[in-house]
């Protein structure tokens, strides 16, 4: 491999049933992520169907859920311990710049090792935030775009401040994830600032739909696409 060659990001799919989750992990996606599409951007699904998500997915992928944008930070951790109860990999939460340390280390505890916060786009991110979520705990933190109006997350953060957010979270031993109206043609421009996951529902729905079902034929194309970068970067 080349001395330059950069580490492929994995493919996250965010499913919203136990069928979307069975056909996205056979495709081979690299993590699983149970989220309502129907309820914006981190719309958390029953406890009962994440649960049947797990069991559909049966160690066939990495896994994830939404546990909800909460406005108060005191409503944290019993959001999370309760998405951490059905089995799944990691949590997701939504956190707010303004959440204070004990709250964040609160959330963390309900789910040692796999909470994932979720900032978003249009929300100024204080350059201390990450390594506060570090210090208070979690596993890792993406970016997402809160309004899913079309705009995409590289309409509202620049190339430079996806790279610095990226390399912010390697050095604070968090993982990194970016997400938000991604489309397949995103994989490779974004894959440039080495984040380990590439999030995506809309883009590989039918008719680019977030609340229409996944489609197969796109899902195959993302994990190609991505297969592809390490075909490059092998040669």
């Amino acid at each position: 491999m080349p001395s330059d060659a950069l580490p492929r990001p994995r493919l996250l799919v965010s499913v919203r049933d136990a069928d979307e989750a069975a056909m996205a992990a056979g495709a081979g996606a690299d993590l699983v992520d149970a989220k309502d599409p129907d309820r914006g951007a981190l719309g958390a699904l029953p406890v009962e169907t994440v649960r049947a998500i797990v069991a559909a997915i049966a160690g066939g992928a990495v896994s994830s859920a939404v546990a909800g944008e909460p406005q108060e930070a005191a409503a944290l951790p019993g959001l999370v311990a309760a998405m951490a109860g059905t089995g799944i990999g990691y949590v997701k939460v939504a956190v707010r710049p303004d959440f204070d340390a004990a709250a964040l280390a609160a959330a963390a505890r309900a789910a040692p090792g796999r909470l994932i916060a979720v900032l978003f786009a249009g929300t100024p991110i204080p350059e201390n935030l990450v390594g506060r979520l570090a210090e208070a705990g979690f596993a890792g933190v993406m970016i997402d775009t809160a309004a899913k109006d079309g705009r995409r997350l590289t309409d509202l953060l620049p190339a430079p401040r996806l790279s610095a957010f990226t390399a912010d979270a390697r050095a604070h031993g968090l993982l990194s994830g970016l997400a938000g109206s991604l489309a397949i043609a995103d994989i490779a421009v974004l894959s440039a600032h080495r984040p380990d996951y590439l999030g995506f529902r809309g883009g590989l729905c039918f008719g680019n739909d977030r609340t229409r079902g996944l489609d197969p034929e796109r899902v195959a194309l993302a994990i190609h696409t991505l297969r592809g970068l390490d075909r490059r970067n092998a040669a």
